[in-house]
Parts: C-alpha cells; structure tokens; sequence
C-alpha cells in the first residue's frame, strides 16, 4: 500500500513513481509552520476528558509564539468514537499534512489514531489510556504474545495496570472489609483490559486475597445496572472497582443507592477523575475514589513555561472558572514533547527524523519525567511506551459545597505528597 510518506518520498520522474527510502524531505523553511495534529474527545461521553483542551492549546501556542517558534495545531474532535478517531487521523495526515499527530484520552481514542498513523508512517504521541491496552489493544492477534512486534512511528506515556491496581489495593488496604469485590468492566478497550485474566485485576486480586465478583461485560451508556447492582450484593461485596465513563457511574451509583447497595470502598477509574462527575452526585459523591495522575501538588514544572503544576491548575481555574482537571497536565505534555522531538529532529518535516527524536526524548514536564527508555517495563512494550507516575485520592465534600480530591496513597510514588487517609463510605 502507498502511504502518504511513500509518496512524498517519490520523484514523478515520466511520470513513474519511484521509491526512496533514504530520502529527506527538505528542510522547512523559518516563516513555515510545523503542523501538530491534535485529537481527542471534545463531545460524546468522554467530552470530559477534552475540557480542558482550548486552555492547553491556546496556552501552548502562546508560549511558543513568545519563545518565537513557529507551531500550528489543527484540531479533530472523535466525538468519543473509534470510528471517527481514525478517519479524523487520515484526515490530518492526507489533507491536512500535518508533521506530528498528537492525542489523548482512552483506548478508544489513542489506538484507531496510533494505528492509523502507523500505518501511514506518521510520528504519533499518544497518552492518558494505559500502556496495556494501548500496546497489546494493537497487534494484529492479541492473543498472540509471540507476534507482538514493536511500532517505528507510535509512542506512547502513561501509567500501565500494574500501577493502578496497586494504588486501588493500597487504599482498600487502609479500610477494614470483607476483601469481596465487585467489578463494573464495560465491553470496551479498557474494560477488557482491566478485566482481563492475564493482564487486569482478576490474577492480582486472587494473589492478594481478595474475591472478585464480575458479572460480564456490559454495553457503555447502560441505563439499568440492576444486573449488576443484585450481584454484588449477592455475593457481599464491600468494595467496588471497575474503569466506567462519567454518564454510566451517575446511573450505576444512583441505582445503587436507592436499591440499598452501598459499598465501603469504591474506587473507579475514568468516572471520578472529573469533578462534574462528582458533584452531579451531590453529597453522594463523598469519600468515592480514583487514581490521580496529575494534580496542582504534584512537584513538576512545565518545561516549556517553567510553570508548577499549582501554577498551571490555577491559571486554568482562573481562565474558566472551573475546577482543575487531571488531563490539563498531560494534554500540555503532550504538547511539551512535540516541541522537544521537533526541536531535536534532523528534518522537522520528515517523519523518520521525527520519530527518532521521539524515541530519542529525555524530559522533564508537567506530569514527571518521560523517556522512551524501557524503565519498567517489559520487553515487548519497552521500545514505545514511557511510564510515568500514579498515586490514588479520594473525593471529600468541602463545607461550602463542591470537592477536594484529596491524595490517599502515594507509596508507588513517594515525591508526591499524600494530603490525608483512606475514609469508609457511609
């Protein structure tokens, strides 16, 4: 198949196309942009994942026009769907031209864009979706370990299971309970994943001692999670867990209330990471849990702004008058390793160039330090994912209304401070 890249690197020579795989396209010149593509879900059920998307981009282009550098973001919304994820992708790369796809936000997301650019041999940098189902979500047959390859044109930073599932067992580790789990594991890239028997909580849990109760997959924006909500209390479990979009925990939690359900822990992924999420539960929402990947305590500065990542959360509650949230932090990574590969690329225009400076980064940003190195990883995933920091919270209903998300446990991540302990759900 004839890829976008292929064909720039052909000469049309009578008409003839002739390949050149060693061929650099031409330096750009000063007053020529270097176009960032940019996708994420700006609408459908996982809009709250690209709020903060405008504040990052308009900061970023800002910053870069002080410093004198010359950038342009083209953006594409997926609409939180697969589908649209890699047909926007194509469009950045065909129509659009861009040099560099950047993109962000759950499995869903990242990997129709990552493979799509791939597949064209475009440099792609991808986050917030964990490395497993963002790696193995990929190869041809995932069931296959021995085919996995790695990727030339797609990389990716972000925590991986291994981590979350050690900061949800630390907190529960801080609250007497039966060890009885209920999972909530919907039919999607991260469900699947999270609830895998090799790779997700399932193996983990059984090591540990605890039970897990996991009623099957269920369809995203289910309205009736009495299936569920019967079994857990079946089986009596005290602690809930699972990776559920912001609309279907409302539905779940609520549900849960009113049929009497009311666990001791419950801590969810991809949910309760957003404080509009919690809120729409009134006080129901206290003492529920999450994994924090960012936060204004975290200690790291942005290295194109040099800001904190207070600094940064402040100036997005001032800009907007909403709270901070976490993907602000790596959304404005994303865009501090563009500006770092392209800075270092032999050629900013050529993909290869670029790729290899990706692959190349060492840098420090607002979401911790990120290298390509292989640092905890294993082997199969360590040419193309980075890993960076987790540590867990809870949301805590303030006095005057509205919530803190208040850290709970950082012992995977000890530079990061912790603001207080674990507190059962009443």
């Amino acid at each position: 198949m004839l890829t976008r890249r292929d064909f720039l690197k052909t000469t049309a020579a009578g008409g003839a196309v002739a390949f050149s795989c060693g061929l650099a396209m031409p330096a750009i010149a000063k007053d020529t942009a270097i176009k960032l593509g940019y996708v994420s879900p700006q609408t459908g059920p996982l809009a709250a994942f690209g709020e903060a998307d405008k504040f990052v981009i308009d900061a970023f282009l800002t910053a870069a026009k002080a410093k004198g550098q010359n950038f342009e973001v083209v953006v594409k919304d997926s609409q939180s769907n697969p589908n649209r994820a890699a047909e926007v992708a194509k469009q950045l790369i065909v129509d659009d031209e861009v040099n560099l796809v950047l993109v962000a936000s759950t499995p869903e997301t990242t990997n129709p864009v990552a493979t799509t650019c791939e597949a064209e041999q475009m440099p792609c940098i991808s986050t917030v979706a964990p490395w497993q189902p963002w790696f193995i979500g990929q190869q041809g047959n995932p069931g296959d370990p021995a085919s996995w390859k790695p990727f030339d044109y797609a990389y990716h930073f972000f925590w991986g299971l291994e981590d979350v599932i050690a900061v949800f067992t630390n907190m529960w580790a801080q609250i007497e309970t039966n060890h009885k789990v209920g999972g909530l594991f919907p039919n999607d890239g991260d469900g699947n994943a999270w609830g895998d028997g090799t790779v997700g909580f399932p193996p983990v849990l059984e090591k540990l001692g605890y039970g897990l109760t996991d009623p099957g997959r269920y369809q995203n924006m289910t309205d009736d999670f009495s299936a569920q909500i019967n079994a857990f209390k079946s089986a009596g479990c005290e602690i809930v867990t699972g990776v559920v979009i912001p609309p279907d925990f409302t539905t779940f939690w609520n549900q849960a209330k009113q049929q009497g359900f009311v666990p001791k822990v419950a801590s969810i992924g991809k949910a309760l990471l957003f404080p509009q999420a919690v809120e729409a539960l009134g006080k129901a929402g206290h003492n529920l849990s999450s994994e924090v990947w960012w936060s204004p305590s975290h200690p790291f500065a942005s290295s194109l702004t040099g800001e904190t990542s207070a600094q940064v959360a402040g100036a997005f509650t001032k800009a907007t008058g909403r709270p901070w949230t976490q993907p602000i932090g790596f959304a404005h990574a994303l865009f501090e390793l563009a500006v770092d590969a392209i800075t270092r690329a032999d050629d900013p225009t050529d993909g290869d160039a670029v790729a290899q400076a990706i692959a190349a980064t060492k840098l420090d940003t607002l979401v911790g330090p990120v290298a390509w190195d292989g640092k905890g990883l294993p082997p199969f995933a360590a040419r193309n994912v980075a890993k960076t920091p987790l540590v867990g919270g809870q949301w805590r209903l303030k006095d005057a209304g509205g919530y803190d998300l208040v850290i709970t446990d950082n012992k995977t991540a000890p530079n990061i401070p912790a603001g207080g302990k674990m507190e059962a759900i009443v």
